[in-house]
């Protein structure tokens, strides 16, 4: 049943010291989620062999578990430092390729079972660096950076299989007295390439800093 509908669950339990301590050595902020989430996931919607990717590997979570997991593990990331450790993490067992997301289709070859990820975060306001960028560059524009999310996703949608899920890890933002609706924004522009499934509301028991709201967003492709 890997490839069919199903009942997402509508709120998971999270809690912030299981995020803390999960932290890889030498990495300068947490995860986005945890290990625990992410065997959930990818148990749920994989067998063991399926291919699960994840175009904004960051530090790793997704193949370190998938690999724990017995399937295959593919990773895309752009910041070199971040390849190694995830190498490190998961020793040798995930294919890790630095290179940047938006050439995704360049990089991975399909057919892929599961997506799942979480992108680098942008505010709507006061957040000049460009999170696609690694934060290097002083380009950011968030109308700018949801168009290159949603191609991004365009090729996740030609990556994936026929019934191949894609869950994406993103929240609502909060700066000042400014509220961002991430989740809704990246949810939008994925939509335009994948069938929306339902969302997961991720209820921490200490919200993390910034966060208004915290998600899973579940898609497949049709």
């Amino acid at each position: 049943m890997h490839g069919e509908a199903y009942d997402v669950r509508p709120y998971l339990l999270m809690r912030a010291a299981e995020l803390a301590a999960e932290r890889p050595a030498g990495a300068a902020e947490d995860v986005h989620f945890t290990e625990a989430l992410a065997a959930s996931v990818i148990e749920d919607t994989t067998s063991v062999g399926g291919v699960v990717l994840d175009p904004f590997a960051g530090y790793g979570t997704t193949l370190a578990v998938a690999a724990r997991l017995g399937r295959v593990a593919v990773g895309v990331e752009l910041l070199a430092e971040h390849v190694e450790l995830i190498m490190a993490r998961t020793a040798g067992r995930a294919t890790v390729l630095h290179g940047d997301a938006r050439a995704l289709t360049g990089l991975v070859e399909g057919p892929v079972d599961l997506v799942l990820t979480s992108p680098p975060y942008m505010t709507a306001v006061h957040h000049p660096e460009n999170p696609l960028t690694g934060y290097a560059t002083d380009d950011g524009d968030y109308p700018t950076y949801l168009r290159e999310i949603g191609a991004v996703f365009a090729q996740v949608a030609a990556l994936l299989r026929v019934g191949g899920h894609a869950v994406v890890n993103v929240a609502n933002l909060v700066s000042g007295n400014v509220v961002t609706p991430l989740a809704w924004d990246v949810g939008r522009v994925v939509a335009e390439h994948l069938s929306f499934r339902g969302e997961t509301f991720l209820c921490w028991d200490e919200h993390p800093p910034g966060h208004a709201g915290d998600y899973l967003l579940w898609f497949q492709r049709s």
